[in-house]
């Protein structure tokens, strides 16, 4: 699977933005999927991760309550839903593919990725 994310931008405090990640090439719906994040001089953290029939998910707890994770399988899509953001949001966003089909929250686990996206988040 080919991951392309999109959806970043500038936005104040308090605003969302929605970030989309589109899929192709092998079985979408067969992967566990995340959202990881990683801002300047900082480490990549997972941000939110979904299983692959979307039942399951995860949230950081920095997030929890905020973002909103989704995934449709006949479009190849995987979603991430950002509300009340934060100037602390305000990173690199990328989308991974699980090596498993289940939820997983160890990076290690993600085996394919996304270019990225740029979230800005203002004052």
């Amino acid at each position: 699977v080919q991951l392309q994310a999109s959806g970043g931008g500038l936005v104040q405090a308090g605003g969302s933005l929605r970030l989309s990640c589109t899929a192709s090439g092998r079985m979408f719906g067969a992967y566990g999927m995340g959202w990881f994040r990683q801002a300047p001089g900082m480490e990549r953290e997972l941000a939110a991760a979904i299983s692959w029939s979307g039942i399951s998910t995860y949230y950081a707890d920095s997030v929890k309550g905020r973002f909103n994770i989704s995934r449709d399988n006949e479009k190849n899509t995987l979603y991430l839903l950002m509300n009340n953001l934060e100037p602390e949001d305000s990173a690199i966003y990328y989308c991974a593919a699980h090596k498993y089909a289940l939820l997983g929250i160890d990076m290690d686990e993600y085996t394919t990725w996304g270019q990225g996206t740029l979230v800005t988040v203002s004052s």
